[in-house]
């Protein structure tokens, strides 16, 4: 399945543009693009790869043709075509009964459907759909490695008991910060129909270079991404902007992967790691079906195309995988 084009940064690559997102794809660590990009430190070189990348991987995206049905990616791994579909899981009727059609005609067809955790319970709660296990082996990891969680539990409430300690009050604060950078995305998307798109684009760059940490950058919640998720939850026949919006701004996944470890070593396990499993598990589990459909969260999809592209060339297995009760 292809990737539908955008509509900005229309044009064909040349050889030198192909060898430099090769080169890039290469790099296995920040040290790598220090080198690559000749910058002064790993800080300086992940933000400017980030730029070199997404420029590029947007021609790169708009010489592909338009895809059909459902969005998304697909890789093939031994015989088995696997199709990652990025969505919103904002929970919306628009986005349910999208998916829901699709879905059941890949069921009908014979396809084998496996979901983030949480996301069967939103949507597909009455279909053949089975429920990975990325989000417990997430929680699993973190106790293993002994980190000092600031996840809150899925069940808790905000606002239930007052912070005991300082991460504690870290969390409340980061609780805050995060509230108010959704506030503010949501009062210039808002009202961007009274001074257009390009005006609440450049206000939302504005905003997001105030309002983002280090982490943020890391797991891709800018402004672009609050107006592209609001739009496809309720126009879902938009899910193929949102899934270009994280394709061209994720780097590859050994480099995003690095620079959250550095900054956030939980935050690291919860997002960008659950790719590795979900890919992991969508092989293991597989055996006969020929087609198989992976619905995750937009932000998920570079990941999980990534190690699953891995798994086609050979370069990964799933010995000793076990499942995370």
């Amino acid at each position: 399945m292809a990737r539908v084009p955008d509509d900005s940064g229309r044009g064909s690559l040349s050889e030198r543009d192909r060898e430099r997102l090769a080169a890039i794809r290469a790099c296995e660590n920040l040290s790598d693009l220090v080198r690559l990009t000749g910058a002064t430190d790993e800080h300086e070189a992940y933000f400017t790869a980030k730029t070199e990348w997404n420029g590029l991987r947007r021609r790169e995206l708009a010489a592909q043709a338009a895809s059909t049905g459902l969005p998304g990616t697909c890789v093939t791994v031994g015989g088995h075509d696997f199709f990652v579909h990025g969505i919103t899981h904002a929970g919306t009727d628009a986005e349910r009964a999208y998916l829901r059609e699709h879905i059941s005609a890949a069921l009908d067809d014979g396809a084998v459907v496996y979901c983030e955790q949480g996301i069967r319970q939103l949507y597909f709660a009455d279909l053949g759909v089975c429920e990975m296990d990325d989000y417990r082996w997430a929680m699993a990891q973190s106790a293993e490695r002994g980190l000092d969680s600031q996840v809150p539990d899925r069940d808790a409430h905000v606002g239930d008991r007052a912070p005991t300690s300082f991460d504690g009050v870290r969390e409340e604060i980061d609780s805050l910060a995060s509230r108010f950078r959704a506030a503010t995305f949501e009062l210039i998307h808002d009202h961007s129909e009274h001074y257009g798109e390009n005006v609440a684009s450049a206000l939302g760059d504005v905003a997001s270079d105030f309002l983002l940490s280090h982490e943020d950058f890391g797991t891709g919640v800018g402004f672009e991404a609050f107006r592209k998720n609001r739009q496809a939850a309720a126009d879902p026949t938009r899910l193929d902007a949102l899934q270009r919006y994280y394709e061209t701004t994720f780097l590859p996944q050994p480099l995003e992967r690095e620079w959250l470890r550095r900054h956030d070593p939980e935050l690291e396990l919860v997002t960008h790691a659950r790719n590795e499993r979900m890919a992991d598990y969508a092989v293991y589990h597989n055996e006969e079906a020929t087609e198989v459909r992976l619905v995750v969260g937009a932000a998920h999809q570079p990941g999980v195309r990534y190690y699953l592209e891995h798994f086609r060339d050979g370069d990964r297995r799933v010995d000793g995988f076990e499942l995370v009760e």
